[in-house]
């Protein structure tokens, strides 16, 4: 394994360690979802370099759009549920209650 793949293994996996063991806020969840969806465009660019193969060359920019759809929406969902329940803390959203 070369050392930018254990670059970019490493910042995916800090990114998912940080998913799953500090979930106090929901904007603290956000930021490591675009931690990890950053590390996977830089390692599909980059791959996608390697190769120089031209049919991979979109998949980066599909990822990134999709990466933009993501943030807008969880912005959105931190927006509604800090107008709603005055927190964006993710032990207080309990989704039984309505």
């Amino acid at each position: 394994m070369t050392p930018v793949h254990f670059t970019f293994s490493a910042a995916f996996m800090l990114g998912l360690t940080g998913l799953t063991f500090h979930r106090t806020h929901l904007l603290s969840a956000l930021l490591c979802l675009e931690g990890m969806m950053l590390s996977l465009f830089m390692a599909l660019s980059l791959w996608s370099l390697q190769l120089s193969a031209t049919n991979f060359s979109t998949a980066p920019m599909l990822l990134l759009a999709f990466s933009a759809c993501e943030a807008s929406a969880g912005l959105a969902l931190l927006v509604a549920t800090a107008r709603t329940h005055g927190t964006d803390r993710l032990k207080n959203l309990n989704l039984l209650q309505c």
